[in-house]
């Protein structure tokens, strides 16, 4: 089924693209592109039931990734609808659900909080149609682990036409890129003092760059986040729910602390008691009585030594049987009491001289 992925991805990136040049986020621009490209003939085929879930499962896969950042609003919008539209044709009985991981619930709840700010009740009637009819598979990971597997991951390629604008200068102007260019500034003062102090005819006063280009360029960036978090709650106060979204400027690191706190709480509570057990099992010492009787209640813990107490079916069989034995045994020992006392005892014959 890997050989469908560049194909689905394609065909999905085709659908999203006309939707795009509608400029509309409405449900009823999306449908006439759904029917014109008769999409859900992608799994008309004679398959088998499981070749057919595990191509369903991964058309759903390939529709969620436009359902997230860094794509544009719009994008997520055609994510959704494609994904309400593939989960209700898809040909897996029962039906695959879209799975969704523990990281992405966040950005999902922005999205419909944004669509409920922009009054976009479409798209808010089909995430919460998505969420009644439990559609969704909720998980702890995106994708499915596979152990004991030689397979490489492949990286998910961002399709630049549907990337917002924002991320793209977060990527052009990253930390990586401005210590590159600090080094290379560097790079050219030393040179340019070397052959200045070898020749004596370069002017060590002439520069060809600036200084405090690296400055200038974060500085720039700062700003321009700036300019763009001031419009989206400009934005936000036009809509009379700028309280509501006061929390959208946290930073990535206070969003990764809260995303590891939540995980480790999930996992204190599914595995705490069963590590305390654990560690109290390490240092116990059984103390069995001579007699053979039981366990200690402090020794809970190896249970598991004791002989599990016969079925019903098996007592009830055990005591017919010793019954029925019990009743054979009294006959025989009655019938040979009998044939004694029916043999004559046979007389002894006095010895005549």
């Amino acid at each position: 089924m890997e050989n469908y992925l560049n194909v689905l991805k394609a065909d999905c990136e085709e659908l999203l693209g006309q939707f795009q040049r509608t400029d509309s986020v409405r449900y009823e621009n999306f449908l006439p592109i759904w029917r014109k490209l008769d999409f859900p003939s992608i799994f008309y085929g004679k398959m088998v039931p499981n070749e057919m879930r595990i191509l369903c499962r991964l058309a759903l896969t390939t529709a969620y990734r436009y359902f997230l950042p860094p794509y544009t609003f719009q994008i997520r919008v055609g994510g959704l609808y494609l994904l309400y539209g593939l989960y209700h044709t898809q040909l897996a009985s029962p039906k695959e659900k879209i799975r969704i991981a523990l990281k992405d619930w966040e950005e999902v709840m922005k999205f419909q909080q944004d669509a409920v700010n922009a009054q976009h009740y479409d798209v808010v009637y089909i995430l919460r149609r998505l969420l009644s009819e439990k559609s969704f598979y909720f998980t702890a990971m995106p994708t499915q682990l596979n152990y004991q597997t030689k397979k490489k991951l492949k990286k998910n390629e961002v399709c630049e036409e549907f990337r917002e604008r924002p991320e793209r200068v977060k990527d052009l102007i990253s930390v990586d890129t401005l210590e590159e260019i600090m080094n290379v500034h560097q790079h050219y003062e030393k040179i340019k003092a070397a052959i200045s102090s070898t020749s004596g005819q370069i002017d060590s006063g002439i520069s060809l760059i600036r200084k405090d280009l690296v400055s200038e360029l974060q500085s720039t960036v700062l700003e321009y986040e700036k300019l763009q978090e001031q419009q989206l709650r400009g934005r936000n106060a036009e809509s009379g729910d700028g309280d509501n979204d006061a929390g959208e400027g946290s930073s990535d690191q206070q969003e990764c602390s809260r995303r590891a706190e939540l995980l480790a709480s999930i996992k204190s509570k599914s595995y705490g008691h069963v590590l305390e057990a654990s560690r109290s099992r390490r240092h116990r010492q059984v103390e069995m009585d001579a007699s053979g009787s039981g366990t200690e209640p402090g020794q809970s813990g190896h249970s598991r030594r004791r002989k599990r107490p016969l079925s019903l079916r098996t007592r009830t069989k055990k005591n017919l049987l010793d019954k029925v034995g019990s009743i054979k045994l009294e006959a025989t020992s009655q019938g040979m009491m009998e044939e004694k006392s029916k043999v004559k005892p046979k007389k002894k014959r006095r010895f005549k001289w």
